[in-house]
């Protein structure tokens, strides 16, 4: 089970018959609004408060890597374009709907909708 607090923090709970081990995953800094895993469950990303999206890759346990930073209006959401786990799409307060690469978050497509986004 994977859930986030209030500080921006990602734990990490082990759960078998009674017992539990909670781990801490990641610390962003920042309040996480939501997490959603790729469609295969290899990487989980990490949506901020502020806007900014991360990637974290639960087998490494690793650090969250900074995929995407809020920069003229806050990314609202975010979610992989299936099938895999090579893109995602994000859309902005704004309005702005972008097609990203995960591996270096590239921008490859964007489209306006001319219209203020809400959740």
């Amino acid at each position: 089970l994977y859930f986030s607090a209030q500080e921006g923090i990602l734990f990490f709970y082990h759960i078998k018959d009674l017992q539990y081990e909670m781990k801490i995953c990641a610390d962003i800094l920042q309040p996480i609004s939501s997490l959603i895993f790729s469609p295969d469950y290899t990487v989980l990303l990490l949506v901020t408060e502020q806007g900014t999206v991360y990637t974290y890759k639960p087998a490494h346990s690793g650090e969250a890597v900074k995929l995407l930073d809020a920069c003229s209006s806050c990314f609202l959401a975010a979610d992989f374009l299936t099938p895999g786990n090579k893109y995602c799409v994000s859309v902005t307060i704004s309005g702005e709907v972008q097609v990203w690469f995960l591996d270096d978050g590239t921008c490859l497509s964007k489209l306006n909708l001319d219209i203020e986004v809400h959740i």
